[in-house]
């Protein structure tokens, strides 16, 4: 089940949908995640709010998107590749590059079609997958 408290679309249903309606979910679900660790880390508002504001972004997106493209089945990537290659009808935000801007919009896309299709269990491991840290040397998943 959604949150909203409907059924999850099936992967066709989802596939159909414009890649940009999928990112502007994908869009809340990511800053959803981020603000929820935040919180159960126990940090002040203050610090929780500069902590976000450095995390949702499309430059921290694109970061998190590189770490775990080499993890993406296929379909996932069909998916998140939908997102960047999508034309958006208004100008990329001030202070991000056009590159960062495509690489979060696929970040945002896949995850997106992933909450959508009520797949929570792999948004959580691609959500994990993509806060570890570079020294850090196990490999949480694979296609």
């Amino acid at each position: 089940m959604l949150l909203y408290g409907t059924d999850p679309m099936t992967e066709e249903e989802a596939t159909r949908c414009s890649p940009l309606r999928l990112a502007y979910v994908g869009d809340t679900i990511w800053d959803l995640l981020i603000r929820t660790k935040l919180f159960l880390e126990s940090f002040n508002l203050h610090h929780m709010h500069e902590m976000a504001v450095q995390s949702v972004n499309a430059h921290a997106q694109m970061l998190v998107y590189r770490k775990i493209e080499p993890f993406l089945s296929e379909k996932e990537l069909v998916i998140a590749k939908r997102g960047r290659n999508a034309h958006v009808k208004h100008g990329i935000p001030k202070h991000q590059t056009h590159d960062d801007y495509l690489a979060a919009t696929a970040l945002e896309t896949l995850f997106g079609y992933l909450y959508l299709t009520g797949q929570n269990e792999r948004i959580r491991t691609l959500f994990r997958l993509g806060l570890l840290q570079e020294t850090k040397e196990e490999e949480p998943c694979q296609r």
